[in-house]
Order: structure tokens, then sequence, then C-alpha cells
């Protein structure tokens, strides 16, 4: 177009040629601004296991007195993305981002890009960070039997409710059969029902279990120490549970953070 008003002088033409460039650069212009003074932040959960999509919190702060952003776009370097339609000026904007990490250990992620086809999708810009936080990637789980060096070898893991005590939390409520002590009878249950109904208990202290990796069943290490994270993710709310890892023996505890501790030296067992 620019080259047929130059040829044939036509001043029509040189107007809406004039009128194009103008509105590519405002384009242009405002879509700089709306992608200006924008800060990611990718928030990763407790637990981060390795072949399992993982949600992480994304947010975005905009560092803008005046201007809001539009559509903004945010894809990091394993292709999955969010769009976030509003960041309010100075204020911020949350969604969320599932990546997906394929091995276990440290793990970073990477490259964050974020871009806007604003205000009229005729440019797209886009500003690129690096996240250099570190991650620990556990893991993948495998579930598997309870085998371990304590007193229930060779026992299904969930065997652990298998026998009553006294001492512990309030299971259920169930029928009396004879064998219960009548200090455990629900008397006032019992009343309202056409039989004698019992209270029983769990446990207060379960039997400990060592997870010896090397006793696992497992074509490689990989799979040895991938049952035994489904073993520590199953066991170490409800038992204290401990592992050998060759010479090294982790005492066994029970507890969330105990949990991260063992998953931890799982996570980079055997590693370079």
């Amino acid at each position: 177009m620019g080259f047929s008003a130059v040829n044939t002088g036509n001043n029509l033409l040189f107007l809406v040629v004039s009128g194009l460039l103008a509105f590519m650069s405002v384009t242009g212009l405002a879509g700089m601004l709306n992608i200006r003074n924008l800060v990611p932040e990718l928030i990763p959960p407790e637990e981060i296991f390795a072949g399992i999509a993982t949600p992480f919190r994304l947010r975005i702060q905009n560092h803008k007195r005046f201007m809001p952003s539009f559509l903004i776009r945010v894809e990091c370097s394993n292709g999955q993305g969010a769009t976030i339609p509003l960041v309010p000026r100075g204020g911020q904007a949350e969604g969320d981002v599932v990546l997906t990490f394929g091995r276990r250990g440290a793990a970073t992620i990477g490259k964050i890009t974020i871009s806007s086809p604003f205000p009229v999708s005729f440019f797209t810009r886009f500003w690129t960070f690096t996240m250099e936080k570190g991650l620990v990637v556990f893991p993948r789980l495998i579930q598997g039997r309870a085998d371990g060096l304590g007193q229930e070898n060779k026992r299904v893991g969930n065997s652990i409710h298998q026998s009553r005590g006294l001492d512990g939390e309030l299971e259920r409520i169930a029928g009396y059969t004879g064998t219960q002590p009548l200090r455990n009878i629900h008397w006032k249950l019992s009343a309202r029902s056409a039989e004698l109904l019992v209270k029983e208990f769990g446990k207060q202290t379960s039997t400990p279990l060592i997870i010896d990796l090397e006793n696992l069943p497992g074509i490689d290490l990989e799979e040895r120490v991938s049952r035994a994270a489904g073993l520590v993710r199953r066991w170490v709310q409800v038992r204290p549970v401990g592992i050998r890892l060759g010479k090294q023996i982790i005492p066994p505890e029970a507890g969330r953070r105990h949990g991260h501790l063992l998953l931890t030296e799982l996570a980079f067992h055997g590693l370079d």
C-alpha cells in the first residue's frame, strides 16, 4: 500500500498508510506497557513427586501504580501455563500452573515467560524470567508390602489395625461379643439398641517399621526407592518409620516432618 501511494501520488492512500502505522505504534506501546513491571512467582506445594502432575500456585505482582494489566499469559519451560485476565494496578493476581518433573532429586523451574496479546492481538509482547530456586523432587510412588526389619516383616501393611488396644483413640462402636471388658460397654447407646454395644480403641503405640532398601523387591535401584517412598508416604503418619540405606540407618519416628526427611534422603540416594 505504501508503494502504491508513492507511485500514484494518492493522498488518500498516504492517509491510510499513516493511520495504520500510527495504529501499530500505539498498540505496540500499549502492549509493552501492559506487561511492564510484572513479576511472577511460583509457590511450590509441600510435596513434589516425580512423574506426578503437581499444581503450583502462580502469583503475579503488578508494580505499576496507575495501570492494570490485561490478558496475561504465563508459560513455563515445560509448556504448561495459565492465563490471568486481570492484574490490578499495584496489586496481585493468582492462578494455578501444573508442572511435572521426570526424575527425583534436585530440580529448578527454569524459564518463565510472561506474554500478552493486548490490546488487539496484533503484536504479542513477552518478558522472560529465570527461576533459580531449588526444589526437591521426591521419588515416584509405588505401593507395596510393608517389608522391613521389624516384627511385622512379610506382613501386609494394612495389618496395623488388626489388633485392638485399650489406651488409644476411640475407633468405632461395635457389637459385644463376650470377649471385651465390661468397662468398654457403651451403656447409653446400648440402652437405645436391642444389643450391647462396646467401644473399640486403637493402640496408643504401634510397632516401628524399618524399611530396608536392599531387601525391597525391584528390578533396579529406582524401583526399590519408589517402593520405599510409597511405604513412607503410607505409614509415617500413623506409626514410626525408619529407613536403612546401606550402612546408614535413620531411626524410626512418626509425623509429617520426619516423613519429609525420609523422602528427601530417598530423593538423593544413589544419585551422582
